[in-house]
């Protein structure tokens, strides 16, 4: 959708539709397009697709988004969201399905996403309904932080300096129910959770060593999905 000069949006130039299925029998009867955004460089656009467990890499066009390529996951895995390092060259893609984080290799002169490995997000896989819901990635890339609805924890993983590999993680208590979404400030000190079954926004200072969050304070929000800086 373009934005006009005064920052209102023109019609859609475009669409692009997903197809496709998984093998998890509730989860993946068809596509489950669960985020997109563009990359680092801006010539992008990259789908996270749950149900097919695939992310498809698009060209911005005059017409619309056109299908540069779609790269496949491991099957049933539900990929959910991306983030890229801050460098660029790498993206971390967050498993809701299983809990754990696809590595891959990114190289915006030609649009190429290339998994390189995968990780476990979580010590200990507790009983219950567990859906990871968003990655972060510090400023510096030295750390990562997930958030997990149901064992309601925010895993730190420190990376590597190619920001290839993911030390094994750590917990930190979240306080909160159900996180949706997790959001760092730009200066990469705070970590802000959004808590929907609770209805509150936490924020946590986050330690420059080990990349632990400490509680800082909260704030109540009614069915909290999203936090956003401007």
């Amino acid at each position: 959708m373009p934005l006009r000069p005064d920052g209102s949006l023109a019609a859609p130039t475009g669409e692009l539709r997903h197809t496709g299925s998984g093998p998890h029998p509730q989860r993946q009867q068809g596509p489950h397009a669960h985020q997109v955004l563009a990359d680092p460089s801006g010539r992008w656009a990259v789908s996270v697709d749950l149900g097919t467990d695939s992310v498809r890499v698009c060209a911005l066009g005059d017409d619309g988004p056109a299908l540069h390529r779609e790269v496949a996951l491991r099957p049933g895995s539900g990929p959910r969201h991306l983030v890229f390092h801050p460098r660029g060259d790498r993206a971390y893609v967050l498993n809701e399905l299983t809990p754990t984080l696809t590595v891959c290799a990114w190289d915006a002169a030609d649009g190429t996403l290339k998994p390189l490995s995968e990780v476990s997000v979580l010590v200990d896989v507790p009983d219950g309904d567990i859906y990871p819901s968003e990655v972060v990635v510090a400023p510096d890339g030295r750390f990562l932080w997930t958030a997990t609805r149901g064992a309601d924890v925010i895993s730190v993983l420190t990376l590597d300096e190619a920001g290839d590999g993911a030390a094994p993680c750590r917990h930190g208590l979240l306080r909160g129910h159900w996180p949706r979404d997790l959001a760092i400030d730009p200066s990469g000190r705070h970590l802000y959770a959004a808590n929907e079954r609770s209805g509150d926004v936490t924020w946590f200072t986050v330690d420059h060593a080990t990349g632990l969050p400490r509680k800082s304070g909260s704030i109540e929000a009614p069915a909290a999905s999203c936090v956003i800086f401007g």
